[in-house]
């Protein structure tokens, strides 16, 4: 529970723009998300942790069911998953997006109804599939032509499975080049440009084990313009349109697939969801009036723009060093619980909780406890200059693509997560210990 509420910011750089709707300063440089003093939920269950606001989550649900009505949001689950979250979408009315039998197989057995699951992947194993198929999803997603023979010859003499055939419309758009999936040149799906998008349609409509219900592309992530969008579109019903005068079928759905970029830090521009909705729409009907095409049902998966704003990473620190002109704050996680800078140089807005400090601010970089130069958190952050072995750093929008792409690297386990609501903090996945590391190393 927390203390009494206090207006008056810990110092000029004390911006909270990008943090959890429901966060509140308190005494002496404490932070509340959910109701919830961050330093507390620290001290019980210990650090680092990932705090998650399931309001936040809830609300974001709502923003986006309420942009898209009547169309289909399905949460992209590579974000973040667990048992909480599939309930927590599932309740919202979002459907759900996988990547394998393991992401699967926890959202069916967390209670959400495999009807409204689309299965993705470049490369799926033959797990993945036969999952795929004895749970009844909705949707499997074609991303190459060898997948159409396997998916057919796996579908039972009296069933046929719906699928969709994702596609490369050609447009270049995200935040790195290591997330830009909309181009040629890289492992996703079918080029538009060199035919083998329309060749794969072709082969999927020979196939009487398999009904085509659309066509998918997803062409990058963190963008936050939504005219890459618009162009990708326009492609999109091109082809579909080519499809309808070659193949003599309308495709009744199309998946702009997610990318919705965030801030992570104050003043970072992020995509406004209700006018990119406002805008596809309305470029939908254009484009399909033009072509002569019915207009389809629009799906989108947005997963960071759901999770990623409503999570907090809390770290304590254990050692402050001056190397140069560089004053360096290590705290006890790093990249093993988040490799998202070392892989494509996100920055973050880290801030010290849990007591005031009247210290001129200094440009310090927050790194991790890994072996490894590149393990750093946060470059040029402004932290007191007072930072000390034992204080608390938070790191806001940590609730995606951290915790889902951790690592066991130095054997460090990864953190425990908890959800804040109404004032009440409980555990939903707890902390890897050293035992449960010792476990799986049976060899002798």
């Amino acid at each position: 529970m927390t203390t009494a509420i206090v207006s008056t910011p810990q110092s000029g750089t004390d911006d909270l723009s990008v943090w959890p709707a429901s966060t509140s300063r308190l005494p002496h440089g404490g932070l509340a998300v959910g109701g919830v003093d961050l330093a507390d939920a620290a001290r019980r269950f210990d650090t680092p942790l990932y705090v998650l606001d399931e309001g936040e989550v809830r609300e974001r649900c709502r923003a986006y069911r309420d942009a898209f009505p009547g169309d289909g949001v399905l949460y992209a689950a590579k974000a973040f998953l667990s048992r909480a979250m599939v309930r927590w979408v599932r309740e919202e009315g979002l459907g759900l997006d996988v990547c394998s039998a393991g992401e699967l197989e926890l959202a069916v057995t967390a209670g959400f109804p495999p009807e409204r699951i689309v299965l993705h992947g470049n490369a799926k194993s033959p797990r993945d599939l036969e999952s795929a198929l004895r749970l009844g999803v909705g949707r499997i997603v074609i991303d190459g032509p060898s997948e159409i023979a396997r998916i057919a010859a796996a579908v039972g003499p009296e069933e046929r499975q719906k699928v969709m055939v994702r596609v490369v419309p050609g447009v270049s758009a995200g935040g790195h080049d290591k997330i830009r999936t909309g181009t040629e040149g890289q492992k996703f799906g079918l080029s538009v440009a060199d035919g083998s998008a329309h060749h794969a349609i072709v082969r999927v409509l020979a196939q009487p084990r398999l009904e085509l219900t659309g066509l998918h592309c997803h062409i990058g992530s963190q963008i936050t313009s939504a005219k890459p969008y618009a162009t990708a579109l326009r492609r999109m019903v091109g082809l579909m349109a080519r499809v309808r005068d070659t193949c003599g079928v309308v495709l009744p759905e199309l998946d702009l697939g997610g990318g919705h970029g965030i801030a992570y830090r104050p003043g970072e521009p992020a995509l406004d969801i209700a006018a990119l909705a406002r805008g596809l729409r309305s470029g939908l009907a254009e484009s399909c009036a033009a072509a002569g095409l019915p207009v389809p049902r629009l799906l989108v998966e947005p997963g960071r723009a759901v999770v990623g704003p409503a999570g907090v990473a809390v770290y304590r620190v254990l050692a402050v060093k001056r190397g140069g002109d560089t004053v360096f704050v290590a705290v006890d996680g790093g990249m093993s619980d988040n490799p998202r800078p070392a892989l494509y140089g996100v920055r973050y807005a880290p801030r010290l909780l849990g007591r005031a400090s009247s210290a001129p601010p200094v440009a310090a970089t927050v790194v991790g406890r890994h072996c490894e130069a590149g393990d750093v958190l946060a470059a040029g952050a402004a932290l007191p200059g007072d930072v000390r072995p034992g204080d608390l750093i938070a790191v806001p929008v940590a609730g995606a693509y951290q915790l889902s792409m951790a690592s066991g690297y130095n054997m460090v386990g990864r953190p425990a997560v908890v959800a804040v609501h109404d004032g009440a903090v409980r555990l939903l996945v707890r902390r890897e210990t050293l035992e449960d590391l010792r476990l799986r190393d049976i060899g002798a």
